[in-house]
């Protein structure tokens, strides 16, 4: 088990590549702070079975990114465990699509807030706490499209890659206090954010990879288990690309 005895922050458990996260990482030993947007009897009905499957304990912890007060409440609870955090994963995001000329100033503010702002301001106090350990691992889920760009995804493709500058910068002023910080960049991953894809676009994304076939979100876990385990222990400042071939 890769993540024994380690604890986890773990951002956008509810469902998808965070969902597949959280049940990977608890097989593999860890104990997790599932932290989702909103309260869900089925969600906690299924994290209940697999602390007992697994041996681990895992925290819901609720909160809205939307929200700065909510985010600051939601770290306190975590560090009132007086447990130490060896990895904090940021998963949780959102897209709004549309051309440029039709995005609106208050919708770049919103995907901004929630998929950079808010993470930033999280990260900020759970590495304060790794500080004083003077270890950790931080991940950032970045994507394919803030690296190549995608049309009509312009305030969601900016976002991801201030993600990318953040890990950079981070990995480096870190990394004398044993902090290692690194981003994956998913490509078309079968998800809710790809499910109501028309099947003529889908099939096109599909079609640039050398696989031929949508990305699952426990693909993008298994990339996520390595980052977080001791076997990346040399790996910092990277972006991963989990995207099938696309080049």
């Amino acid at each position: 088990m890769l993540l024994k005895g380690k604890n986890v922050v773990v951002t956008g458990c509810l469902k998808g590549i965070g969902r597949a996260t959280m049940e990977l990482f608890a097989r593999n030993g860890a104990n997790i702070w599932a932290c989702c947007q909103f309260q869900d009897t089925e969600f906690e009905e299924s994290i209940d079975a697999l602390q007992e499957q697994c041996g681990v304990w895992i925290v819901p912890v609720y909160f809205d990114l939307m929200e700065y007060d909510q985010v600051r409440a939601s770290v306190k609870t975590i560090l009132s465990a007086k447990q130490p955090v060896d990895v904090l994963v940021n998963i949780a995001g959102m897209t709004q699509d549309a051309l440029f000329q039709m995005i609106s100033m208050k919708q770049l503010e919103q995907i901004f807030q929630v998929n950079f702002f808010a993470q930033m301001l999280l990260t900020q106090y759970i590495v304060r706490a790794m500080l004083r350990r003077k270890a950790g691992s931080v991940i950032n889920m970045s994507s394919i499209s803030a690296i190549d760009g995608n049309p009509g995804q312009l305030s969601y493709s900016a976002s991801k890659a201030a993600l990318i500058g953040a890990t950079k910068t981070l990995s480096a002023e870190l990394a004398p206090s044993g902090i290692r910080v690194n981003a994956i960049a998913p490509g078309v991953i079968k998800t809710d954010m790809t499910k109501d894809l028309p099947d003529e676009k889908l099939d096109k994304l599909v079609d640039k990879s050398s696989l031929k076939r949508l990305g699952l979100a426990k693909e993008v876990a298994n990339a996520l288990l390595f980052l977080a385990s001791d076997m990346s222990s040399y790996v910092t400042g990277q972006v991963l690309r989990v995207d099938g071939g696309i080049g």
